[in-house]
């Protein structure tokens, strides 16, 4: 762990632009998420008192942490987009306790894979699945307790899916994949090799444009796919445990 500490750092002072773009962006998601926690949780989330909630987002970040290394190669794209489904317990934390211990969750969960197993993209596939996921969880949290029911459970799950899939193919066109080829294959054939790594696996991805459509489009629709319909079915059991737990702990 040392030594994936010791990357991270040198990673981080050769990368200091990109880190301070990264935290203005992340800055702007929590104030999204603090707005609509005051608006729709003003009294709502203080029936599970300070130390629980906190508790909790520990909890969820803690196993989305370990989904996070859990990836799988997707036959679609290069090798640099794995799937792994460690937005599922973010999105279950976002729909008990609101956007901001969502997004807490979400952050944690990243700066544990971090320190666990560092970065192999140049922070930029860490910054990725934060900023892309908080288009995932937000969307779909916000709908979902602006009036809680099934209905609008599932239909926040699909704006979420289809925020995700716009948001990140576009900030993956526009931002994430020429930076990646900046900072990563910087020496190595630069833009073109990340192309080609693309071309390797799909000979119709020929552009970052491309990319984006034949790998970034499918990635997000399949991951929102495989999140949203587990969150589905498994909120509603998990949410009446833990609210059965918390009763049982205040009496």
């Amino acid at each position: 762990m040392d030594h994936n500490m010791k990357k991270t750092f040198e990673a981080l002072k050769s990368n200091l632009g990109f880190v301070l773009t990264a935290l203005a962006v992340s800055a702007g998601v929590v104030l999204i998420a603090l707005f609509f926690q005051r608006l729709y949780f003003k009294n709502r989330a203080q029936k599970v008192d300070r130390t629980r909630r906190m508790t909790y987002t520990a909890l969820f970040s803690s196993i989305a942490a370990v989904l996070m290394l859990l990836e799988l190669p997707l036959f679609f794209a290069p090798g640099f987009y794995k799937l792994d489904i460690s937005e599922l317990p973010v999105m279950i934390c976002t729909f008990f306790l609101g956007p901001v211990y969502g997004v807490a969750a979400e952050l944690i969960k990243v700066v544990l894979k971090i320190i666990l197993k560092g970065t192999s993209t140049a922070f930029v596939g860490d910054f990725a699945n934060f900023i892309v996921g908080c288009t995932f969880i937000l969307p779909a949290g916000i709908i979902y307790h602006a009036k809680p029911s099934r209905k609008t459970a599932l239909i926040g799950l699909i704006a979420g899916t289809l925020v995700m899939t716009v948001f990140g193919s576009a900030f993956n066109a526009l931002y994430l994949i020429p930076k990646f080829a900046e900072l990563f294959f910087a020496g190595k054939g630069g833009l073109d090799a990340l192309i080609g790594m693309g071309t390797a696996v799909n000979g119709r991805i020929t552009s970052v444009n491309t990319l984006v459509l034949y790998a970034v489009v499918p990635f997000n629709l399949l991951k929102g796919a495989i999140v949203s319909l587990v969150t589905f079915f498994v909120y509603k059991p998990i949410s009446t445990a833990l609210r059965m737990e918390h009763r049982k702990k205040a009496l």
